[in-house]
């Protein structure tokens, strides 16, 4: 996607300088800032405080870190421990053990002298796949997005409510939960995002919102509360959130308050999409519930919040007492019976094994 008319992924390689970069989304909308990762431990802590976000990027940027590592140590004592370094710094998204995997996989059998080329060489195309499943996604929401719009007055927008953000910024490019929408600003369909906030990191207030604003899209950001009062009042027409995880049986792990806003749709009859990559199938878990880890992250999340200050610059701002403490569960699990349907790359099915089944065979 573009930001400022110059296009740009959110992790690419610089041929150049022979350098991996990321836009650091830490201080995103305020400042645009493109960091270079040269170490093992930069993509470590990169993924781990949230540089990049969202479990399709955090795949790619474990990838690419394999990669860098390769070059310095193709040993495979490095392989082993870059795998361990890298898996430990977000529990819950798949995408990151999956993208490891794939990456240890292929260069295990391989002599050590040979690997850092390969290596380098599955990390783009890691990144390059993401890129075009996730362009499929889009294609396959606008036509959800066609028939609700059909269904509409002339010239009334499709109300689309997103959490948290599932943009281009959690991705390589295009986004998995926006991808629809820019598909569907494409193909002139006019559309009016609710953006939620989504406390406690506020990626819909600080991504989502920029991401919006950059391309045009009209929409506008309301507090996570919100979205129940406008379900009542009819001015939502879907709902499109990502996931970090979705189970062999549908229940999909999300960003905290995605459970919400899903009983929210159930009780109002709203459609409530999850649009995901196949990566982020766990086939090895059917329990969302009990089965996924969720990550406990650092309460200064919750009693702190992240803004531009009155002197312009960027900082942090205590909102709640001296001496309370914060709880802080980064994601919660909706089950697959309030979803609506699951938006692939491969098309669109039910959240249940059958459905999942019908699209993905060989895993069945």
């Amino acid at each position: 996607m573009k930001v400022n008319g110059e296009h740009y992924r959110s992790i690419w390689f610089d041929s150049d300088s022979g350098r991996v970069e990321i836009i650091d989304q830490r201080w995103l909308p305020h400042e645009f800032r493109v960091v270079a990762l040269q170490t093992l431990e930069d993509f470590a802590i990169a993924i781990r405080d949230m540089w990049v976000r969202g479990a399709p990027l955090i795949g790619a940027t474990a990838a690419y870190g394999i990669a860098v590592e390769m070059a310095r140590d193709p040993s495979d004592a490095a392989l082993n421990a870059s795998w361990e370094v890298l898996h430990a710094t977000r529990p819950t998204a798949i995408n990151l053990r999956w993208a490891l995997d794939e990456m240890r996989a292929l260069l295990a059998p391989l002599p050590a002298a040979s690997r850092a080329p390969v290596a380098m060489e599955r990390a783009h195309q890691i990144a390059d796949e993401d890129v075009e499943c996730n362009r499929q996604i889009g294609l396959n929401g606008l036509d959800i997005i066609k028939k609700i719009a059909a269904n509409k007055p002339k010239g009334e927008p499709v109300r689309i409510l997103t959490h948290c953000n599932a943009g281009w910024l959690a991705t390589v490019d295009w986004g998995t939960a926006t991808s629809p929408m820019y598909h569907a600003i494409k193909e002139g369909i006019p559309i009016h995002v609710w953006v939620d906030e989504t406390r406690p990191r506020n990626q819909g207030a600080q991504l989502t919102a920029w991401e919006m604003l950059s391309h045009d899209v009209p929409h506008q950001l309301i507090v996570d509360n919100a979205g129940g009062h406008l379900m009542q009042h009819g001015l939502v027409d879907m709902v499109i959130v990502g996931t970090d995880r979705t189970t062999a049986n549908g229940d999909v792990c999300n960003k905290i308050g995605t459970y919400l806003k899903a009983l929210a749709a159930h009780d109002n009859g709203v459609p409530f999409y999850v649009a995901l990559p196949s990566p982020t199938i766990d086939w090895t878990v059917h329990d969302g519930i009990a089965e996924i880890p969720i990550e406990e992250r650092n309460d200064h999340e919750v009693t702190h919040v992240q803004g531009k200050l009155a002197d312009g610059n960027i900082g942090d701002v205590q909102i709640s007492p001296d001496g309370t403490r914060g709880g802080n569960p980064a994601f919660d699990v909706t089950p697959a019976r309030l979803v609506t349907g699951l938006i692939t790359e491969r098309g669109v099915c039910a959240a249940s094994p059958e459905g999942l089944a019908s699209l993905f065979p060989e895993h069945v």
